[in-house]
């Protein structure tokens, strides 16, 4: 019973990592549709986000079953809710990156009013803290699940510097002021990826320690 237990769990873990993936996907490409005007690779978000849709679904399915099935205790239990915890934050973020793709879509082949630098950053940020918590997740590293938080700090930084350009500019220029609210929109959306990613560190340290830790 116990080594099928440990089966089932390395299972679980190897679809929570195809599922992270699609999410650092899904950042990267909504991100890149929006810098190209890329109507094609911003609808292509849409399939993508089933696909993300679709993996919490058979997560969580899974997680049931190894619960009733296993009746896990302890560390164990704690493993398995944290599972289900973690695939909730990265559909989320899915939602996140369909709603950069409807903006990428809503502005069309309309010239951008500014060139994408911090954009770019912060969504390149956000893919590496996906990555680096579900790192975390895999190795029980409490060290790297808090490193998480700093990463954190920087695409918040990051959307302060996009918030302050864009309102100067729409207070020169009235009649920017409706892309560079959906720009606004953007740069809020991955900050709030970002912050799932720091929830999901939040969750490895409770898994590791049986303790609750804000580390944002």
């Amino acid at each position: 019973m116990r080594n099928n237990y440990f089966q089932q769990l390395k299972q679980l873990n190897i679809q929570l990592l195809k599922m992270g993936a699609m999410v650092q996907d899904i950042i990267e490409v909504s991100v890149q549709a929006l810098a190209k005007q890329d109507i094609e690779m911003a609808r292509r978000v849409y399939q993508l986000d089933d696909k993300i849709d679709e993996s919490e679904l058979q997560i969580e399915h899974e997680c049931m079953k190894l619960l009733a099935l296993q009746q896990p205790m302890a560390k164990d239990l704690r493993v398995v809710g944290t599972i289900m915890k973690i695939i909730t934050d990265l559909e989320r973020m899915g939602d996140h990156a369909v709603n950069i793709a409807k903006i990428t879509l809503a502005i069309g082949n309309e010239p951008l009013i500014k060139p994408l630098i911090d954009i770019p950053k912060m969504a390149k940020l956000s893919e590496d803290m996906v990555k680096k918590s579900l790192d975390a997740f895999m190795k029980e590293d409490i060290d790297l699940a808090e490193e998480v938080a700093h990463d954190d700090e920087a695409v918040d930084e990051l959307y302060g510097a996009i918030y302050t350009e864009l309102i100067s500019m729409m207070i020169e220029n009235p009649n920017i002021v409706k892309q560079a609210t959906h720009l606004l929109f953007i740069g809020r959306y991955l900050e709030r990826i970002a912050d799932h990613a720091t929830n999901i560190g939040e969750r490895v340290i409770y898994m590791v320690t049986g303790e609750r830790v804000e580390i944002n």
